[in-house]
């Protein structure tokens, strides 16, 4: 069993992370479509409340950083739904798998990884604009995040250690990659 299960409800069977453009959000959708799973979305939660503050996401990363009380709340609000009875099967976020891995939850902690220029490819093709300029706000905002965990958190997401399963998808498409997480969770006995 992928994840266990607590008063006869499942508990998260996958945390599903990765840097901005890699993917993470296609596959959520694929996987939730094809399982008729339930799913949070970590950068959906973000993109909300930057967008609830009337703030780019650089902008709002920023913030986080200056006042930690507000990335605290978006990460306790994950770790509370990854625990919940009847939450959702799904957790997406740059820190998900650290989080299920800190919980010491027994689920599938997938990292996706991609080159920098297929994730700039990707954002641009997503959000438009000019690609030097894709590089630079995806630069400026893995910087802010990253400075971010590790003051928060002493996170580093150089390490790898708390992933069981990681996909280097540039030259997957996103099928492909459903198909592969899938194989790992039926492998799993989910």
């Amino acid at each position: 069993m992928c994840a266990g299960t607590r008063g006869g409800d499942d508990l998260v069977q996958i945390t599903i992370s990765g840097h901005p453009g890699s993917g993470t959000s296609t596959l959520v959708h694929l996987l939730c479509d094809r399982r008729g799973w339930r799913s949070l979305n970590g950068g959906d939660v973000f993109r909300a409340e930057a967008a609830g503050r009337g703030l780019p996401l650089e902008e709002f990363s920023r913030l986080c950083r200056d006042e930690p009380e507000v990335d605290r709340a978006l990460d306790d609000r994950l770790r509370h739904e990854m625990q919940a009875e009847s939450g959702p099967e799904v957790i997406e976020s740059r820190l998900a798998g650290w989080w299920a891995h800190q919980l010491g939850l027994d689920c599938i902690k997938l990292w996706l990884e991609v080159s920098p220029a297929e994730r700039s490819r990707r954002i641009l093709e997503r959000e438009g604009g000019e690609l030097s300029a894709a590089l630079e706000r995806m630069n400026e905002r893995m910087a802010a995040d990253a400075l971010r965990y590790d003051l928060l958190y002493s996170i580093s997401l150089a390490d790898m250690s708390p992933y069981n399963l990681q996909l280097n998808t540039d030259s997957m498409q996103p099928d492909q990659v459903a198909d592969a997480v899938e194989a790992a969770l039926e492998s799993q006995g989910d």
